[in-house]
């Protein structure tokens, strides 16, 4: 059962800009910062609240580290902007394969490692009404940033 938007991912061409911006503009400060070397991006999550469920809500800018990688390709076809869309479940495997059953298809036969050591899998955004959409669970409760679980990686 989907329990909360996760986070909405943000495509940047600059990373250190775009925090600047948001901290500027918003308020919003980095909760967590790391490098997927499997996506091929580096990202930051800045938390906006937390939720009834004990999870909660981020913006998540990615600047891609390869022109291979999804969010370059993406990047380069669409500039700055929405890139997807994350829904938080306590379980990305049993939900994945509900929607899954309705017709949507997964991206990912098994859920791969995402931010903060969460498991993610994407449904295609065709089937989604043209929204990229991610499933999550995270990988513990999430806490402040001055804990050392928000260590950055």
């Amino acid at each position: 059962m989907l329990t909360r938007i996760d986070h909405i991912g943000i495509a940047c061409f600059d990373l250190d800009r775009t925090v600047d911006f948001y901290r500027a503009t918003y308020g919003f400060e980095v909760f967590h910062t790391e490098v997927n070397e499997e996506q091929g991006v580096r990202e930051a999550m800045l938390r906006i609240n937390g939720t009834d469920d004990g999870g909660s809500s981020y913006l998540q800018l990615l600047e891609p580290v390869r022109e291979d990688s999804t969010v370059a390709k993406w990047l380069d076809k669409n500039g700055e902007g929405v890139h997807h869309i994350a829904f938080g479940t306590a379980d990305v495997d049993a939900d994945a394969a509900a929607i899954g059953e309705r017709g949507v298809r997964v991206l990912y036969d098994e859920p791969r490692r995402g931010s903060m050591d969460s498991r993610i899998t994407f449904l295609h955004p065709k089937d989604c009404h043209g929204v990229l959409t991610e499933l999550v669970t995270a990988a513990a409760p999430h806490t402040s940033p001055d804990s050392p679980a928000a260590t950055d990686h």
